[in-house]
C-alpha cells in the first residue's frame, strides 16, 4: 500500500475530511489522492496559492506575518492551514510553502518546505508545523514534500487527539 492509499485509508477510518492549502506543491497532495479510487468523498477542498496576495485573500494569512517571517516560513504554513480549515467544512488541512529550486532565495536553501497539518477537534484547532528539507530536481522535491506532507498527518492528527499542539502555534477555538 502506498502512502496515498495509507492515507486515503486513516480519513475513512477517523471521520475525516481534508482540505489543502497548498504553494510549492501545486496541488501535487490532492493529486495523488485523487489518484486513489473513491477518495473524492474524502477531499473537500484544494487550494494552490502561489502569490502573498492570493494567501492573503483565500487563506487570511497576515501580512505582518509574511514581511516578519517570509513566504517560507512555518508561521505562514500554519495560517495557511487555519484558512483552509476557516473556509471549508473539512476537519483537517495540510499547507506547504516552500523553495522547490535549484537556486536559493532570499537566503532560504532550495528544498526547504514548511508544513503545517491543522484539524478541527471537540477540544478546538490544534496546529502543527515542520520545516523540512529534500534534495532532488524540481518535480523530484515536489513529489517528496507532497508524500511529506501526506505521511505525517496520522501522526499529527493522533497529536491532536491527546490534545498536544505547537508551542508556537496559538490555541484557536
Amino acid at each position: 500500500m502506498n502512502v496515498s492509499q495509507s492515507v486515503v485509508e486513516y480519513l475513512r477510518q477517523n471521520d475525516l475530511l481534508l482540505s489543502t492549502a497548498e504553494s510549492c506543491t501545486a496541488g501535487k497532495i490532492i493529486t495523488l489522492l485523487a489518484e486513489v479510487p473513491h477518495s473524492g468523498e474524502l477531499i473537500e477542498s484544494g487550494y494552490v496559492v502561489y502569490s502573498p496576495e492570493a494567501k492573503q485573500r483565500l487563506l487570511n494569512v497576515s501580512p505582518e506575518t509574511i514581511e516578519t517571517f517570509n513566504l517560507t516560513s512555518c508561521e505562514v504554513a500554519r495560517e495557511m492551514a487555519s484558512g483552509a480549515l476557516r473556509d471549508s467544512t473539512a476537519n483537517v488541512a495540510v499547507a506547504t510553502t516552500g523553495i522547490l529550486g535549484p537556486e536559493d532565495v532570499d537566503g532560504i536553501p532550495a528544498g526547504t518546505i514548511c508544513f503545517a497539518w491543522a484539524f478541527q477537534t471537540p477540544q478546538g484547532r490544534r496546529v502543527f508545523s515542520q520545516q523540512s528539507r529534500f534534495f532532488g530536481t524540481r518535480s523530484e522535491v515536489q513529489l517528496l514534500a507532497a508524500e511529506h506532507a501526506l505521511k505525517l498527518l496520522p501522526h499529527f492528527h493522533q497529536r491532536a487527539l491527546a490534545g498536544e499542539q505547537d508551542p508556537g502555534a496559538l490555541d484557536e477555538r
